[in-house]
């Protein structure tokens, strides 16, 4: 906490009264016109990535990134019900689902998988058993880039997204990030590959 504290003491003293404007200007409402669903691992920031400012940007954040299908069972959807709330609530014109390199997720899910004492891990991660089956059980780098197909494919089972997007409301991308060279590959959707950001027009 007090790292936490020091911090945001510099930011209330130097970054918000920067900008003091801008944050103002976002208490009567949000209106983010792209959302991204990102993995939670603490070295991938979308905000930072695509040097974003508060509003810009809807974050939806689990492990590995991942889209559940869509159900309408009991369970608490956490991640399903941000994406409801993105589509319809705050009408976002992109989703973009953006993986990363070196992901833990996808490493449990080749590797040894979650803890054996692990609650939600498990069934969490076997949300990437489709992809595994197109991108076999060894590569970590193909199982990266197909989950972010499968994620993308799993968006269209969701009623509302495949209303927008069929009315060209809403697209959706893929890409994907790797802190430690600081790339970004895109994927082009029609021929289903991944390229470098920078080479995109």
């Amino acid at each position: 906490m007090d790292r936490l504290l020091e911090g945001y003491r510099r930011f209330r003293t130097g970054h918000w009264l920067d900008h003091r404007e801008h944050y103002e200007s976002l208490s009567e409402a949000q209106t983010p016109r792209i959302c991204v669903i990102s993995c939670c691992d603490s070295r991938v920031d979308p905000v930072s990535i695509f040097d974003a400012r508060p509003g810009d940007l809807f974050v939806i954040r689990n492990v590995a990134n991942l889209v559940p299908p869509y159900s309408t069972d009991d369970g608490l959807h956490g991640t399903s019900t941000a994406i409801e709330f993105a589509v319809r609530t705050l009408k976002v014109e992109t989703i973009l689902v953006l993986g990363h390199a070196r992901c833990g997720g996808v490493q449990a899910a080749i590797g040894a998988g979650p803890p054996a004492d692990a609650v939600f891990l498990k069934q969490w991660i076997s949300l990437l058993n489709d992809a595994k089956l197109r991108a076999g059980d060894h590569d970590a780098d193909a199982l990266e880039h197909t989950s972010i197909k499968v994620s993308l494919e799993r968006l269209m089972t969701f009623p509302f997204v495949a209303e927008a997007v069929n009315a060209r409301r809403l697209a959706l991308a893929g890409a994907r990030f790797s802190i430690f060279d600081g790339r970004l590959e895109l994927l082009n959707p029609t021929t289903g590959e991944f390229s470098d950001a920078q080479q995109a027009g």
